[in-house]
């Protein structure tokens, strides 16, 4: 799979439950989309995946991962701390400039 950096970067930041890493993979004015809540610059991005990492640890691994004209859709399965581990999420994402401008995280 030939992947963007950023999403290279997601996935590593993720499986070090480093929320700050992890925010930076984000632009200042992102939005992420999950578990029916809104989070909207990467300090609220930082407190939300903190949070999940606090209580879920969650890990990720790459399943699949394409690009398209509507955006980017990775697919990774999910294993942590939570009720149905492992799961399969999609992560529909808009990436510019080397950084994710929006994620919709979805079953």
């Amino acid at each position: 799979m030939n992947l963007p950096k950023v999403i290279l970067d997601l996935v590593k930041t993720q499986n070090n439950f480093d929320s700050v890493a992890y925010a930076n993979c984000f632009s200042e004015t992102a939005v992420v989309f999950d578990e029916g809540k809104t989070h909207n610059g990467k300090k609220e991005i930082a407190n939300w995946i903190e949070d999940a990492n606090e209580r879920y640890k969650p890990t990720i691994q790459l399943i699949n991962f394409e690009e398209n004209e509507m955006g980017s859709l990775l697919k990774v399965e999910t294993s942590g701390n939570f009720e149905g581990s492992p799961i399969v999420l999609n992560y529909q994402m808009e990436i510019g400039d080397g950084l994710i401008k929006s994620l919709k995280i979805t079953g």
